[in-house]
């Protein structure tokens, strides 16, 4: 976050003086309480200042990149998880193959008859089974499958960091979200490196406005 030149120097003044109150933030800076609100406010939001009631503001001692560091470190999975593209067990993989390639995907997630994960399909497992003279019409997934528990799952609750280092360490493109239920594991979003890239992006451009 790029702070103005008044910023700064409220900054520098509650380092100095903290914890002060609003006016005697305004009175030394020659301006008005109420001019100085919304900077007040945003200094507090960001995290560079806290407040407490009948007390003050005070500095946190925190940088803006530990500031930004504490953020990434609180997104949860159930905030950027998007819809998960899934496929029955059933189904040939010829079909898997023309999901895939309409939904624009990586991995698609397999499941029963409950909606529960039972497997994943990555671009590798379709190419592989593609190679040969065999009737992809006459495949089932469930034969070239990855299967449980050889499948890396996250929870909505989860941190989204500990998940994109799961998709860094193992080299994959996706990971399922799931829900613990009676039937199984229940497929409820997912998460890919696209995902991961597109909060990070939304987070610089947040920080820059």
């Amino acid at each position: 976050m790029e702070l103005s030149n008044r910023q700064e120097k409220i900054i520098n003044i509650v380092k100095e003086n903290g914890p002060i109150t609003g006016e005697n933030i305004a009175e030394k800076l020659n301006l008005t309480r109420a001019t100085l609100r919304p900077d007040l406010a945003i200094l507090t939001m960001a995290g560079f200042l806290d407040a407490r009631p009948r007390v003050g503001y005070f500095y946190t001692g925190k940088t803006g990149s530990e500031l930004l560091t504490e953020k990434i470190k609180s997104f949860k999975v159930q905030d950027y998880q998007s819809i998960p593209i899934v496929v029955n067990e059933a189904v040939s993989v010829y079909d898997a193959i023309s999901t895939m390639f309409l939904e624009d995907v990586g991995t698609l997630f397999v499941v029963d008859d409950h909606a529960c994960l039972t497997g994943i399909l990555s671009r590798k497992d379709l190419l592989r089974a593609s190679i040969g003279t065999q009737d992809l019409n006459a495949v089932p997934v469930h034969i070239i499958m990855t299967r449980m528990p050889n499948i890396t799952v996250c929870r909505k609750d989860d941190l989204l960091i500990d998940v994109a280092n799961q998709l860094i360490g193992k080299q994959i493109d996706g990971i399922p979200v799931i829900k613990d239920t009676d039937k199984g594991l229940e497929v409820v979003g997912r998460i890919t490196k696209t995902t991961i890239t597109k909060a990070f992006v939304e987070l610089i451009t947040e920080d820059q406005l």
